[in-house]
């Protein structure tokens, strides 16, 4: 970060902004707010959608953009208005569909946004905690799989802890659409693999924001702690990620706090430090 001053930051959410009981810290509260006045955009790049994002966090907290569903969406926090979004066709939604289903896995399809909370399910394991876990959460809008949707966000398929090699088998199947891997936020054990339009990523979805705000990539900076993070932090010119990341990520990136130690406020403090005076 010494050669150029940071003008947009992107920063995952869980496990990474947020403290492992969902909670927003003084110090990294009073970090957003120090970014808000030295006019750096700050854009919250999650996997959560719209209505869990806003489960944790209240609409005047000081950022500017939310970056929803692993990029498949990007939100301007203040008016709340969605200002990009995808989604799958139909055709698309078959042979996905057709795909899981052969593997014998549990999976969601979840509706188009804004309401991409809402989704169908099929069970296909006779134990899958994490699975059950988050149709309890979601027990409102989440109801059996009888037919294929016309149009929808995403998938999301869980796979056992130790189910990586089932992650690349699939994988390889959907070559036609942007697969990610995540950890569950539940669990934090569990395999979700994510199904996206073709193109859709935290990084992707930064690019586009980038070029609509006219800052070059020179000047961006991200911060996370997961493998959905990966795509963003290939594309930001600089990148850090907490001291709770996987071990394999850590390798690659800067390693600043964890979450649990205000990693991010700590990050930004060097910041400010290095740009005083700019």
């Amino acid at each position: 970060m010494e050669r150029d001053k940071i003008k947009i930051v992107f920063t995952d959410l869980d496990r990474t902004l947020l403290r492992d009981d969902n909670t927003l810290s003084e110090r990294n509260l009073a970090a957003l707010k120090k970014l808000k006045e030295r006019g750096i955009v700050t854009v919250i790049a999650t996997g959560r959608n719209i209505f869990s994002t806003r489960k944790v966090l209240s609409g005047d907290l000081p950022f500017d953009y939310l970056m929803f569903s692993s990029g498949c969406g990007i939100m301007d926090w203040k008016s709340q208005k969605v200002i990009y979004e995808n989604h799958l066709e139909a055709w698309e939604i078959v042979r996905t569909m057709s795909i899981l289903l052969a593997y014998n896995v549990d999976f969601m399809i979840h509706e188009p946004i804004p309401d991409n909370h809402k989704f169908h399910y099929a069970r296909k394991k006779v134990k899958n905690f994490d699975f059950e876990k988050r149709i309890i959460l979601y027990k409102p809008y989440a109801v059996p799989l009888e037919e294929p949707p016309q149009k929808a966000s995403q998938f999301v398929a869980i796979l056992p802890p130790h189910g990586n090699a089932e992650f690349d088998e699939i994988k390889r199947e959907i070559d036609f659409l942007k697969v990610i891997r995540a950890t569950s936020p539940l669990d934090h054990e569990s395999i979700w693999l994510e199904v996206f339009p073709n193109g859709v990523s935290k990084g992707h979805s930064a690019q586009w924001l980038c070029a609509k705000l006219g800052i070059a990539q020179t000047f961006t900076l991200g911060i996370g702690n997961d493998f959905n993070d990966i795509d963003l932090l290939e594309w930001t010119a600089h990148s850090c990620v907490v001291a709770n990341a996987p071990q394999e990520m850590k390798g690659k990136y800067r390693i600043i706090a964890s979450n649990q130690e205000d990693g991010f406020a700590q990050c930004m403090e060097k910041l400010s430090r290095f740009d005083k005076g700019n």
